[in-house]
Protein backbone atom coordinates (compact mmCIF):
# COMPACT_ATOMS: atom_id res chain seq x y z
CA UNK A 1 0.00 0.00 0.00
CA UNK A 2 2.86 2.71 -0.96
CA UNK A 3 -0.03 5.16 -2.34
CA UNK A 4 -2.14 4.64 0.91
CA UNK A 5 1.22 5.50 3.27
CA UNK A 6 2.29 8.13 1.11
CA UNK A 7 -1.16 9.81 0.45
CA UNK A 8 -1.73 9.64 4.36
CA UNK A 9 1.77 11.06 4.85
CA UNK A 10 1.00 13.89 2.32
CA UNK A 11 -2.55 14.35 3.77
CA UNK A 12 -0.75 14.97 7.39
CA UNK A 13 1.43 17.80 6.17
CA UNK A 14 -0.83 19.62 4.19
CA UNK A 15 -3.47 19.59 6.98
CA UNK A 16 -1.11 21.30 9.20
CA UNK A 17 -0.92 24.32 6.40
CA UNK A 18 -3.94 26.77 5.70
CA UNK A 19 -6.13 26.73 3.41
CA UNK A 20 -8.46 23.68 4.69
CA UNK A 21 -12.03 23.41 4.14
CA UNK A 22 -14.33 21.44 5.48
CA UNK A 23 -18.18 20.71 3.45
CA UNK A 24 -21.11 18.34 3.95
CA UNK A 25 -20.61 17.25 -0.11
CA UNK A 26 -18.17 18.26 -2.74
CA UNK A 27 -18.24 17.75 -6.67
CA UNK A 28 -15.09 17.38 -8.27
CA UNK A 29 -13.67 16.26 -11.17
CA UNK A 30 -11.83 12.93 -11.38
CA UNK A 31 -9.94 11.07 -14.18
CA UNK A 32 -8.17 13.30 -17.22
CA UNK A 33 -10.97 11.78 -19.86
CA UNK A 34 -14.53 10.68 -19.48
CA UNK A 35 -14.06 6.40 -19.24
CA UNK A 36 -16.05 4.52 -21.76
CA UNK A 37 -17.48 1.72 -19.47
CA UNK A 38 -18.25 0.08 -22.93
CA UNK A 39 -14.61 -1.17 -23.22
CA UNK A 40 -13.29 -4.43 -22.58
CA UNK A 41 -12.53 -5.07 -18.58
CA UNK A 42 -9.47 -7.07 -17.82
CA UNK A 43 -8.47 -8.84 -14.62
CA UNK A 44 -5.72 -10.79 -13.04
CA UNK A 45 -5.52 -12.26 -9.92
CA UNK A 46 -3.77 -14.97 -8.10
CA UNK A 47 -7.06 -17.07 -7.63
CA UNK A 48 -10.22 -17.70 -9.32
CA UNK A 49 -13.22 -19.25 -7.66
CA UNK A 50 -16.61 -19.42 -10.47
CA UNK A 51 -20.13 -20.19 -9.03
CA UNK A 52 -22.56 -21.12 -11.89
CA UNK A 53 -25.34 -20.73 -9.97
CA UNK A 54 -25.25 -17.15 -9.05
CA UNK A 55 -23.17 -16.04 -11.84
CA UNK A 56 -20.47 -14.61 -10.00
CA UNK A 57 -16.79 -14.87 -9.76
CA UNK A 58 -14.34 -14.50 -7.09
CA UNK A 59 -11.01 -12.77 -7.65
CA UNK A 60 -8.47 -13.05 -4.99
CA UNK A 61 -5.10 -12.29 -4.20
CA UNK A 62 -3.16 -9.36 -5.99
CA UNK A 63 -6.61 -8.31 -8.25
CA UNK A 64 -5.77 -5.96 -10.78
CA UNK A 65 -8.30 -4.69 -12.97
CA UNK A 66 -7.82 -2.45 -15.96
CA UNK A 67 -10.47 -0.49 -18.43
CA UNK A 68 -9.16 1.96 -20.78
CA UNK A 69 -7.32 4.10 -18.89
CA UNK A 70 -8.90 3.35 -15.21
CA UNK A 71 -7.56 0.96 -13.17
CA UNK A 72 -8.31 -0.79 -10.16
CA UNK A 73 -6.46 -2.92 -7.39
CA UNK A 74 -8.18 -4.98 -4.50
CA UNK A 75 -6.92 -7.94 -2.54
CA UNK A 76 -11.00 -9.64 -3.65
CA UNK A 77 -12.99 -8.22 -6.23
CA UNK A 78 -16.90 -10.89 -6.83
CA UNK A 79 -17.53 -10.19 -10.80
CA UNK A 80 -21.39 -10.14 -11.58
CA UNK A 81 -21.48 -11.02 -15.06
CA UNK A 82 -25.14 -10.55 -16.47
CA UNK A 83 -27.55 -12.60 -16.33
CA UNK A 84 -27.89 -13.32 -20.47
CA UNK A 85 -23.38 -14.39 -19.29
CA UNK A 86 -22.83 -11.66 -22.00
CA UNK A 87 -20.58 -9.32 -20.22
CA UNK A 88 -19.61 -7.89 -16.67
CA UNK A 89 -22.99 -6.20 -14.48
CA UNK A 90 -21.33 -5.61 -11.42
CA UNK A 91 -17.44 -5.55 -9.66
CA UNK A 92 -17.77 -5.70 -5.65
CA UNK A 93 -13.89 -5.09 -4.38
CA UNK A 94 -13.11 -5.29 -0.55
CA UNK A 95 -9.96 -5.38 1.80
CA UNK A 96 -8.69 -1.56 0.45
CA UNK A 97 -9.14 -0.61 -3.03
CA UNK A 98 -7.03 1.85 -4.73
CA UNK A 99 -8.37 3.37 -8.14
CA UNK A 100 -6.59 5.67 -10.86
CA UNK A 101 -7.70 7.58 -13.66
CA UNK A 102 -5.71 9.96 -15.18
CA UNK A 103 -3.76 11.75 -12.95
CA UNK A 104 -6.28 11.33 -9.61
CA UNK A 105 -6.21 8.36 -7.13
CA UNK A 106 -8.37 7.42 -4.25
CA UNK A 107 -8.51 4.84 -1.87
CA UNK A 108 -11.08 3.43 0.38
CA UNK A 109 -11.70 0.42 2.06
CA UNK A 110 -14.41 -0.89 -0.72
CA UNK A 111 -15.87 -0.43 -3.80
CA UNK A 112 -18.56 -0.99 -6.37
CA UNK A 113 -18.55 -0.27 -10.09
CA UNK A 114 -22.01 -0.34 -11.80
CA UNK A 115 -20.49 -1.21 -15.16
CA UNK A 116 -23.61 -0.12 -17.04
CA UNK A 117 -24.13 3.67 -15.59
CA UNK A 118 -20.68 4.06 -15.42
CA UNK A 119 -20.95 4.54 -11.78
CA UNK A 120 -18.64 3.23 -8.73
CA UNK A 121 -19.09 3.99 -5.54
CA UNK A 122 -16.27 4.05 -3.11
CA UNK A 123 -17.08 3.33 0.73
CA UNK A 124 -15.43 3.57 4.11
CA UNK A 125 -12.41 6.19 4.87
CA UNK A 126 -12.04 6.95 1.23
CA UNK A 127 -8.67 9.29 0.56
CA UNK A 128 -8.61 11.20 -2.77
CA UNK A 129 -5.38 12.74 -4.06
CA UNK A 130 -5.59 14.95 -7.26
CA UNK A 131 -1.86 16.93 -7.28
CA UNK A 132 -1.01 18.31 -4.47
CA UNK A 133 -4.77 18.43 -3.24
CA UNK A 134 -6.07 16.02 -0.80
CA UNK A 135 -9.72 14.88 0.15
CA UNK A 136 -11.18 12.77 2.39
CA UNK A 137 -14.46 11.33 3.70
CA UNK A 138 -16.70 8.54 4.16
CA UNK A 139 -18.15 7.93 0.48
CA UNK A 140 -17.14 8.87 -3.13
CA UNK A 141 -19.28 8.44 -5.73
CA UNK A 142 -17.52 8.65 -9.73
CA UNK A 143 -19.59 8.53 -12.53
CA UNK A 144 -16.75 8.15 -15.05
CA UNK A 145 -19.07 9.12 -18.17
CA UNK A 146 -18.95 12.17 -17.10
CA UNK A 147 -15.61 12.48 -15.35
CA UNK A 148 -16.89 13.94 -12.38
CA UNK A 149 -17.25 12.61 -8.80
CA UNK A 150 -18.76 13.65 -5.74
CA UNK A 151 -18.06 13.37 -2.15
CA UNK A 152 -19.83 13.21 1.01
CA UNK A 153 -19.80 12.33 4.71
CA UNK A 154 -17.65 14.57 6.58
CA UNK A 155 -15.59 16.00 3.50
CA UNK A 156 -11.95 17.54 4.55
CA UNK A 157 -10.11 19.14 1.73
CA UNK A 158 -6.83 20.32 1.41
CA UNK A 159 -6.41 22.74 -1.29
CA UNK A 160 -2.95 23.47 -1.90
CA UNK A 161 -2.94 27.61 -2.89
CA UNK A 162 0.67 27.49 -4.37
CA UNK A 163 3.13 30.93 -4.28
CA UNK A 164 5.64 30.63 -2.13
CA UNK A 165 5.32 29.11 1.37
Amino acid sequence: MFIRSTAFAALVAALTLPGLAMAQGAQIAFGSVQQDSSLPVEVTADNLDVDQTDGTAVFTGNVRIGQGAMRLSAPRVVVVYKEDERGISQLRASGGVTLVSGPDAAEAARADYDIDSGMIEMQGDVLLLQGANALSAERLSVDTRAGTARMSGRVKTVIQQGGDQ
